[in-house]
């Protein structure tokens, strides 16, 4: 089968395409913290904040709002956990639901210019915006969360193998839908880039772990943040015979309905995600950005900070998977059977002995029964990516552009 590899050309046209819109608030959440008073308006109407004298000053961008319950409410807790980390050393500020592409671009400008020490850029589509700011101001840290570009110097990438945490919800997905004699699970998936790709086909393989008989059914949203379009998918995908939902996007709101229907849901992104309704939701796999954040920031105030590509694995701490990590108890949801099967699998992910690479190695065939990672194969981290033709990146060979066996048959990758 020929393996069509992501070009960084191929990769901006999709940034441009789909990561447009401007994301509105919600309505009736109130920030966690109120922003600092600001001097004037940036673009569009957004206001920088001020940084505060004799503190080393680090702003947030976010897609969305704070009060997603999934992926910017997780970023906010990484920045308060900064703030509690590190105390009076520093000051942050941050700026909600920012539109990417150009307003993106002025926003972290003058952040840059009204004297933020650290900018962190928290949306795959706030990549290039990012670099060509870095670019003008040598003498500030960016980090971009999500993405591939970085410098030797000032500008880092960053993000996290949640594709682990992904098939360990898989197995509990494949296992609730077997206990209930059903063989369907949904998945909600916002964009067809490499990282949404691999978090669908991980939840798949652990699916199949669990469930050899169960197939995952998709639909794709092409947004990240959209309460009704997620909750859309989700009636989609039960009527079509789910019995457990998994959503990839950043809202509750699948798992809401598939509880309002009696069938489960898997959250993403933040341990909240399932207070929305704790008798119908499974797990959430999520982030834990604040170790991440204060190890960065202190690198800055020492000066030993460097622009590399950071990609963190569960052996990190930085990730979770709620009801199984300690002090935790599993859902009442989880069938029994499955929960010592998760526990011993996230214990050696955890020391380290199983990472990303150990679940991506095959024989592993696509959803239309070609084999695409041979037997003792493992995938490598540009492979995992979708990378070709990046600067200072190997090229992927094995690129994550297909959609995994176990997926229904005829799903396909938008294009």
């Amino acid at each position: 089968m020929r393996i069509q590899k992501w070009s960084a050309a191929g990769l901006l046209l999709i940034v441009a395409l789909l990561f447009a819109a401007c994301v509105a608030p919600q309505p009736g959440v109130q920030p966690a913290a109120p922003q600092a008073e600001a001097p004037a308006p940036a673009a569009g109407g957004v206001q920088i904040p001020e940084p505060v004298a004799d503190k080393f000053n680090v702003a947030f961008v976010y897609v969305g709002p704070i009060g997603d319950g999934g992926w910017t409410y997780a970023h906010n807790e990484g920045r308060l956990y900064l703030e509690e980390a590190l105390g009076d050393t520093v000051h942050t500020a941050y700026l909600e639901s920012v539109p990417e592409g150009a307003d993106a671009e002025r926003v972290i400008r003058n952040l840059a210019r009204a004297g933020f020490n650290a900018i962190f850029t928290t949306s795959f589509g706030f990549m290039d915006p990012t670099e060509a700011v870095a670019e003008e101001f040598p003498d500030v840290y960016f980090v971009h969360v999500s993405g591939f570009k970085r410098n030797d110097a000032n500008f880092s990438n960053l993000f996290g193998a949640m594709e682990n945490m992904k098939y360990l919800a898989g197995m509990i997905a494949g296992a609730r839908a077997q206990a209930d004699g059903g063989e369907r699970v949904g998945y909600i998936a916002p964009f067809p880039i490499p990282e949404v790709i691999r978090h669908l086909n991980a939840t798949t393989m652990g699916m199949r772990q669990t469930c050899p008989n169960c197939t995952m059914d998709v639909r794709w949203i092409f947004t990240w943040f959209d309460p009704d379009k997620e909750r859309q998918a989700a009636e989609s995908l039960l009527e079509a015979g789910a019995d457990v939902v998994i959503t990839g996007a950043d809202t509750t709101g699948p798992v809401q309905v598939a509880g309002e229907q009696g069938k489960w849901g898997i959250g993403y992104d933040s341990r909240n995600a399932c207070e929305v309704d704790t008798e119908h939701c499974l797990t959430v796999p999520y982030w834990e950005w604040g170790p991440e954040y204060v190890r960065l920031v202190e690198s800055m105030i020492d000066g030993t900070f460097v622009g590399e590509d950071i990609y963190f694995d569960v052996d990190s701490g930085s990730l979770g998977l709620l009801g199984f990590m300690e002090g935790q108890t599993p859902a009442p949801g989880v069938p029994a059977e499955v929960i010592p099967l998760v526990e011993d699998l996230l214990a050696k992910m955890l020391s380290g002995e199983v990472n990303r690479f150990s679940i991506f190695t095959g024989p592993i065939n696509d959803n239309k029964g070609n084999e695409i990672v041979p037997a003792g194969v493992s995938l490598t981290q540009s492979d995992l990516e979708g990378l070709q033709g990046i600067p200072g990146r190997e090229d992927c060979t094995i690129c994550m552009n297909w959609l995994v066996e176990g997926i229904v048959p005829d799903a396909e990758i938008p294009q």
